[in-house]
């Protein structure tokens, strides 16, 4: 095959991304832009559709030109995004009916509630492999529904179509002719069967969720559909699609069981491959449907963290501590500790292993002398903390002790970061030469649909080394600072409640 280019669409929660790779999986061109939050309420967090669409379309040029390739060059497209962010649209001229709601929402608390107080909660998880929170899709569907006029009944006519980003973008990629997502998206939204991977009918009816709005669901890898030739100069295949930590996993070379990574993205995503086996945690971890080649199924479990590297932007934005993300780390190092002050950065409830929708962020352990800097500190090594319950819930539930954890996303560039991570688990924490990995991941699955490389074995070879962090802290120290962090959990559960109060519709 001549023509060896994948481009990779990454859509993320904060920005999007796009990004040329060629054969060898090096980078040739790549552009990223942020673009807006809408926060309408306390715990309500939005997106608009067409942000993300028209984001994700200007980087896609951008990227091309910046590799010096046109559409014509690529072999295939991959799509890699932000999961359980939820559309509805109307089909027939394509617009939506209401902002994305993004994954991290919690206006969904109240009806989760409602479903375990019915004890359905057991069944949602038998079937789906997730427990019952509004971090996935089903909740804010159901809202949208309720809450916006006419929708239930314009649905149930057949009238709107569901989906999660990826199915958005190849909505408005193909011109409306493929409605489709794939089996990563799919497993996020409560109503998708990981072990007949199809849509559950019972959830559905559950739940007073029409089965026509939902996508066509298929293996990650696989030809869903060509690009319209106005969007970036000539027809591309749509040929990869897995929601943005199962992209990572595989882009990370995880391909067998028991290898895992963490992404450190807005919000940090932990997932150790399973193989075939659709392990169940005890732990407050999730099940997951991994990256599918074909129609055979592959698994992984999950610990999600809602707040990761967001933290950083908050200090940016919020406090106006810092002029942009680059300074955090310089202004976290002017200290030598953040004398005893602790952040818990739950601005939209925990995640695993404690699923709070209620709990609120806490900044703990203050005193006169405390600086920005300390809270700088504090901040950086949240994410750390968060990212070690992940760890320590994955090596109860694991057949063997993990040795080693991969690592990638925007923060994994923070040396003082990755150096206190290993420090916690006591194992090493290794980070490779591509840090966008959830964009490599797209890529090659779009290029193994097209017979770019022959089998994801071939890929292991690409994957690349950078750096090894060997934990120094003794094991009585880390177990101190975590018990310290755990009491600080402790302290903000159940903070928020009384605020996810309002019923009206969002702006």
């Amino acid at each position: 095959m001549t023509v060896s280019y994948i481009l990779a669409l990454d859509q993320g929660t904060t920005s999007s991304r796009a990004i040329v790779f060629d054969r060898g999986s090096a980078i040739r061109g790549m552009a990223q832009r942020e673009y807006r939050q809408i926060f309408p309420h306390s715990g309500w967090v939005e997106h608009d559709p067409d942000d993300i669409w028209q984001s994700q379309l200007e980087t896609a040029r951008e990227a091309l030109a910046r590799a010096g390739i046109g559409a014509k060059d690529l072999a295939a497209l991959g799509i890699s995004n932000q999961r359980e962010t939820t559309l509805v649209w109307e089909r027939a001229s394509g617009k939506p009916i209401y902002n994305a709601i993004v994954w991290q929402d919690r206006r969904g608390a109240a009806l989760c509630d409602q479903i375990k107080a019915a004890g359905h909660a057991e069944l949602f998880q038998s079937r789906t492999g997730l427990t019952l929170d509004p971090y996935f899709s089903a909740s804010k569907l159901v809202w949208i529904l309720d809450h916006v006029p006419g929708a239930r009944e314009r649905a149930e006519a057949g009238e709107l179509a569901f989906g999660t980003v990826d199915s958005w973008l190849v909505w408005r990629l193909t011109g409306g002719r493929a409605h489709v997502t794939d089996v990563t998206n799919a497993s996020r939204t409560l109503l998708f069967d990981i072990h007949r991977n199809q849509w559950d009918e019972e959830l559905l009816a559950l739940l007073r969720i029409p089965a026509a709005m939902l996508p066509q669901v298929h293996p990650s890898a696989w030809d869903f559909g060509a690009t319209d030739a106005a969007h970036l100069g000539a027809p591309v295949i749509i040929g990869g699609i897995a929601g943005d930590q199962q992209a990572a996993l595989f882009g990370q070379a995880c391909h067998h069981p028991g290898m895992a990574k963490n992404t450190y993205g807005t919000g940090c995503f932990m997932l150790l491959a399973t193989g075939s086996e659709a392990r169940k945690s005890a732990h407050g971890l999730i099940t997951t449907a991994a990256a599918q080649l074909d129609n055979t199924p592959r698994y992984a479990l999950e610990g999600s963290v809602f707040v990761g590297g967001a933290v950083v932007q908050w200090l940016r934005d919020g406090l106006g501590l810092i002029r942009n993300s680059a300074e955090v780390t310089a202004l976290a190092e002017s200290v030598p500790d953040a004398g005893g002050v602790v952040f818990v950065p739950a601005f939209t409830g925990l995640g695993a292993p404690y699923w709070d929708p209620y709990a609120r962020a806490g900044l703990l352990g203050l005193k006169r002398d405390t600086r920005g800097a300390h809270i700088a500190r504090a901040a950086i090594e949240s994410i750390a903390f968060q990212s070690a319950e992940l760890l320590a819930a994955m090596q109860a539930d694991a057949a063997a002790p993990l040795t080693e954890l991969r690592v990638d996303g925007g923060a994994a560039a923070n040396d003082m970061l990755l150096q206190f991570q290993a420090d916690l688990l006591g194992i090493r924490v290794v980070r490779p030469k591509i840090f966008e990995t959830s964009a490599l991941g797209a890529a090659h699955l779009a290029g193994l649909s097209v017979g770019i490389w022959p089998n994801a074995e071939a890929l292991e070879h690409d994957w690349r080394l950078d750096r090894v962090f060997e934990p120094r802290m003794a094991r009585d120290q880390a177990a101190e600072r975590m018990a310290r962090w755990r009491d600080a959990v402790g302290r903000i559960g159940g903070w928020g409640k009384a605020l996810l109060e309002p019923t009206e519709m969002g702006s």
